[in-house]
């Protein structure tokens, strides 16, 4: 991966983690609605755009990899939007986390990572049926960079836990 898609899969990213709302420890919502939705969906088009970079597809792969692509992200972005509302109960309660609150907050984020694994896992076989297995691997590698990328952004931007009597910790 050259530097540039690095670069470009950062400032994804970053966008995705701006289009949250999530500016401060405790996700200050200061941006409009609409100016959200712009920033989400330049984030996605630039997601597409390092990956299509990245995949060096013939015009018949090509043909038959962005259908599925375009499928496996509408339901890889419908466990993101599960993840923004869980952020977002979790900002909401971050002042006053009771035991019951953090559990669930856990519990979530667990459902949230099955989730994506299992759109993963439903989803080999279909990217297989349209391009080589190498090219299939190269795609899951992309992939899971962005998702880390992504999530190093948002590890860094979540606070840690803490209850209502402790000391707030980062």
């Amino acid at each position: 991966m050259t530097l540039t898609n690095r670069i470009a899969i950062f400032t994804a990213a970053s966008l995705v983690a701006c289009a949250l709302g999530l500016f401060s420890p405790v996700f200050a919502q200061n941006a409009p609605a609409s100016q959200k939705q712009l920033d989400i969906a330049a984030a996605r088009a630039q997601r597409k755009a390092t990956v299509g970079a990245n995949m060096n597809l013939t015009t018949d792969e090509a043909a038959k990899f962005w259908p599925v692509y375009d499928a496996y992200e509408a339901k890889m972005d419908r466990i993101e939007d599960r993840h923004v509302r869980e952020l977002k109960d979790f900002a909401a309660k971050y002042d006053s986390l009771t035991e019951a609150d953090a559990a669930k907050k856990l519990d979530e984020v667990m459902a949230i990572q099955q989730a994506r694994l299992d759109v993963q896992k439903d989803f080999i076989p279909k990217f297989r049926d349209a391009i080589p297995q190498v090219k299939v691997t190269r795609f899951f590698q992309i992939d899971n960079k962005i998702q880390a990328l992504i999530q190093c952004d948002l590890a860094q931007l979540v606070p840690l836990a803490h209850s209502a009597g402790e000391g707030q910790s980062q």
